[in-house]
């Protein structure tokens, strides 16, 4: 399973009109919580299945009674490169986009101790070990744009419409600056009508606007993890991590329209500039056991903490407009940047997975894991001066997101004494309640190979991923027509190579 799935859009985005440019969103929980840990190069080969495996440093991140297969110490490190494209969809106009990135997804060292000859026959405790190192659980490198020509409505609306929802109209000459909609009240685009105590579109959109959003991604999580595990007769494998996830994550994008016809407003184009800078740590534990059957047969189970985060944002954004009858020396306007930063807490939700392997002898193996996650409990936390905030969005949380099942595939197949083929698929069930008729799912499948030596070893894999995503570009609300869904189809690559020593 390669770790681009867990890029935000892995399914429908749309927002709600929201009470202020910096709040956070049910969106913002799910692509913080929406992981596909990936490690080594051999784990991406199976499909990441590697939860009743083990002897993968990967494991420590799924099932961490997999450090207790180690049988000898190792250091490895896993660089990667990642080929992303996304095609967007939006009004009858297809545009394309690809981006190409480096990162590394683990680095990691193992130290085991196991006694040997007659200590070890004599021992119920065959081994013991300790591991530290990194996993990145999620990768958020993406570029992607998308337009079309609208003549039905308009952003500007959505600006007027959020100044009325949050009451702005009492005092239109001093708007928050944490509004939504402040932006277009301070470039011309929305008016006040004192007459009726409302705000007011400059824009006809009958008359046609060109509107296009472009958006550049970049970040991920990546979790140091800190592991020990044990060995009791060959047959309980136990194990626990301490994972101390690190977030970084950036967004810059840019929303414009431009007018198709004229319009007796005099109005020409606008375009909005956003930034998001988010960091945090958080930390979580992590329990498994895996149980030899016998020979043939190994059964896993793992469950995972939630993971409490400490966050801060960076959000900021800056408006230009054009616009005819605006008088000279106003038009063209650039409004001066906002800049709004914000403290906060999340939590994400617990997971649980279920892992089985049959052994073909010393020829390979068939392994499957399942996973269980409930997107719906994550939660936020704010300062007390912004808990009607706080409630609001985790409402929405629990009324768009859902419990979903996850299911990585894998095999392996040893052609020599030292020589190894890969092969796997993953399913990442969709975390949306609706999806607006799009299938929402993310199928990743991979493949690999491995050389096996005493001292060292060499694992390449490639796994292209899958998925379909929609997006609104501006909030919809009853008093204007229905907002235009964007379609971004998603095709993500992902090329590695592990490179280990054992001691």
């Amino acid at each position: 399973m390669s770790n681009t799935k867990s890029l935000l859009l892995a399914g429908i985005l749309i927002t709600s009109t929201a009470s202020a440019a910096f709040a956070q969103s049910y969106i913002d929980a799910l692509r913080y919580s929406y992981l596909s840990p990936s490690g080594t190069a051999r784990a991406m080969g199976i499909g990441d299945a590697v939860g009743s495996i083990g002897g993968d440093f990967s494991s420590l991140s799924i099932n961490p009674a997999g450090i207790a297969v180690y049988k000898s110490s190792e250091v490895m490190f896993t660089p990667s490169l990642k080929i992303n494209s996304v095609s967007g969809d939006y009004l009858g106009n297809s545009t394309s986009t690809s981006s190409t990135h480096f990162n590394f997804n683990n680095a990691g060292i193992v130290f085991t101790s196991a006694p040997k000859g007659r200590r070890a026959r004599r021992s119920q405790w065959k081994s013991f070990s300790f591991g530290i190192g990194v996993n990145r659980l999620a990768d958020f490198n993406r570029d992607y744009t998308y337009s079309g020509n609208n003549y039905s409505s308009s952003a500007t609306q959505a600006y007027a419409a959020d100044n009325n929802i949050n009451g702005t109209g009492s005092d239109p000459n001093n708007p928050n600056p944490a509004l939504y909609g402040y932006a277009g009240y301070q470039a011309y685009l929305t008016n006040y009508d004192s007459v009726n105590g409302v705000f007011e579109s400059i824009v006809d959109p009958s008359k046609g606007v060109k509107q296009l959003r472009s958006v550049s991604e970049r970040g991920g999580i990546n979790e140091m993890v800190i592991s020990f595990g044990g060995n009791y007769m060959d047959q309980l494998l136990l194990g626990a991590t301490i994972g101390i996830p690190i977030i970084n994550y950036s967004r810059s994008s840019v929303y414009s329209e431009t007018a198709i016809g004229a319009d007796s407003t005099g109005f020409n184009s606008y375009t909005y500039n956003e930034t998001l800078n988010t960091s945090g740590s958080g930390i979580n534990l992590k329990l498994g056991i895996i149980y030899k059957a016998s020979d043939y047969f190994r059964f896993g189970f793992a469950i995972h903490s939630p993971t409490f985060y400490t966050m801060h944002d960076d959000y900021s954004n800056v408006i230009s407009s054009d616009i005819s009858t605006v008088p000279a020396g106003v038009n063209p306007y650039t409004a001066n940047a906002v800049s709004i930063p914000l403290d906060y807490n999340l939590t994400t939700p617990w997971r649980a997975v279920l892992s089985a392997t049959g052994f073909l002898g010393t020829h390979g193996f068939i392994t499957v894991d399942y996973e269980y996650v409930d997107y719906s409990s994550a939660s936020y936390s704010f300062d007390p001066a912004y808990q009607v905030m706080q409630t609001q969005v985790n409402n929405d949380i629990k009324t768009n997101l859902q419990a979903a099942s996850n299911i990585r595939v894998g095999i392996e197949g040893r052609i020599t004494n030292f020589f190894s083929l890969r092969a796997g698929y993953s399913f990442m069930g969709s975390p949306y309640k609706t999806s607006s008729g799009i299938n929402t799912a993310s199928n990743t499948i991979s493949g690999g190979f491995g050389f096996r030596f005493d001292r060292w070893y060499l694992d390449a894999a490639f796994a292209h991923t899958m998925y379909n995503g929609v997006e609104q570009p501006y909030p919809s609300d009853p008093s204007y027509a229905a907002v235009p869904i964007a379609t971004l189809g998603n095709s993500f690559n992902n090329a590695s190579m592990t490179v280990g020593f054992k001691f």
